[in-house]
């Protein structure tokens, strides 16, 4: 690992993105049993997924805003312990309305990760590697969800029921505050960091901010008048959702093609590795570019453009014969996401002042959010009526539109240098 405080603050966020992830698929890897033994339909585990939605919907707008007041130390610290014990008191559930209420608090919580670990980046990197430590702490949403479907079915298995499984992941969460509480501080107030890292940090952030007018702080509604902000928030609600189709609806899709999950596992790791190496590639490509002297505006757009059309690849997943097929060909998708993915989270950092980054970050998520619960509901009514197929065709085209619109929005601009937006 490169030397250099930094890095170890990203795998504290990687780390915490991983958890994250194994919380909120705990439920989605037990689908299978927990649809046979409540006797839920798609449309029932649809709406146990709006539930998680609506809430991280909400949360991710609200926590970015207070995360930019209370500091990344502190807003993580309350998160992470919220949602850690709602995923242990999922334990206790008896059906499909407590099932909801579970999932809403646990969304709550889960909603503040991506805001506030890009505002950690954004404290801790220099614009040159920004894009790479997003990579490394977003690809915890891959390791996780790669993680997950082994880890749980072996506690299902070993214990002979699904109860356990929540109390487990929801325990780690704590662990990990541990070392958060001990470790993390702002570069500023850090007593581990050395004079030289500390004193590049300080060149960076001058260098960007030379020329430019002095940071000015600004509301919710006056970040929508920044084509910019409307830009970020494209990036991440118009490819959000296709993530989500495949983290959520997976081992049902699998099970619906006639493939227990049980025997399939091996399947399973493939999509999430691959959008774990989506994650790297994109990032380490368009910190390579940045390096190469390219501006870091078009440094990002050079992944974006491949990202979005890779996504295509479900379009032959819904009608590949074979399990190595429907994995390889979704591997390709999710690579494809990822990369694009990696960049929509940057964009915030890249595009605005420190005091602006988590709220902009999470009126995209919060977007994002809001499509995702569209596209949810979709999914489940379309499947109990017809399948699968027609919701991973429509996935697979919305990216496009994504693409498109990174380019026409996020550029350089007359506001661009005048203490909210900065120049990329």
């Amino acid at each position: 690992m490169p030397s250099g405080l930094r890095w170890r603050v990203v795998a504290l966020l990687f780390a915490s993105t991983v958890i994250n992830y194994l919380d909120r698929q705990t439920l989605s890897v037990l689908a299978p049993h927990l649809k046979t033994e409540f006797h839920w339909t798609n449309s029932d585990f649809a709406l146990l997924i709006i539930a998680f939605r609506v809430a991280y919907t909400v949360g991710q707008a609200g926590c970015g805003r207070i995360l930019d007041r209370l500091g990344t130390r502190r807003g993580l610290t309350v998160a992470v312990a919220w949602y850690s014990a709602i995923a242990m008191a999922t334990a206790m559930v008896t059906g499909l309305k407590s099932f909801a209420v579970m999932r809403f608090l646990l969304g709550l919580g889960e909603s503040a990760n991506w805001p506030g670990a890009t505002k950690a980046v954004s404290e801790w990197f220099p614009r040159k590697e920004k894009a790479l430590a997003v990579a490394i702490f977003d690809s915890g949403s891959s390791i996780g969800a790669a993680v997950a479907p082994a880890l749980v079915i072996g506690l299902y298995t070993a214990f002979g029921g699904w109860r356990p499984a929540f109390l487990v992941t929801g325990v780690l969460g704590f662990g990990w505050l541990w070392v958060w509480r001990r470790y993390y501080q702002h570069p500023e107030e850090h007593p581990g960091i050395g004079a030289e890292e500390l004193a590049m940090l300080r060149a960076d952030k001058a260098s960007s901010q030379d020329g430019e007018a002095a940071e000015q702080a600004v509301s919710w509604l006056g970040l929508l008048k920044y084509r910019q902000t409307w830009g970020a928030i494209a990036s991440r609600a118009l490819t959000d959702p296709v993530w989500y189709l495949i983290t959520d609806w997976f081992a049902l899709y699998l099970v619906w093609r006639g493939y227990r999950v049980e025997e399939s596992l091996m399947a399973f790791w493939v999509p999430f590795l691959a959008a774990d190496l989506g994650n790297y590639a994109g990032g380490a490509a368009s910190s390579w570019l940045v390096h190469r002297g390219w501006p870091v505006g078009r440094a990002r757009k050079a992944v974006v453009i491949p990202g979005a059309l890779g996504v295509l690849l479900l379009i032959p997943a819904a009608f590949a014969p074979s399990l190595m097929g429907i994995a390889l060909l979704f591997g390709g998708a999710t690579f494809s996401y990822a990369a694009f993915s990696t960049m929509a989270n940057t964009f915030p950092a890249d595009c605005f002042v420190d005091g602006a980054v988590a709220s902009v970050s999470g009126l995209g998520g919060a977007a994002a959010g809001a499509g995702t619960i569209l596209s949810t509901y979709a999914v489940g009514s379309i499947a109990d009526k017809v399948g699968f197929r027609p919701a991973l065709i429509g996935a697979s085209v919305i990216p496009l539109a994504a693409m498109v619109l990174v380019l026409v929005l996020v550029r350089n601009t007359r506001a661009s240098g005048q203490g909210v937006i900065r120049r990329i």
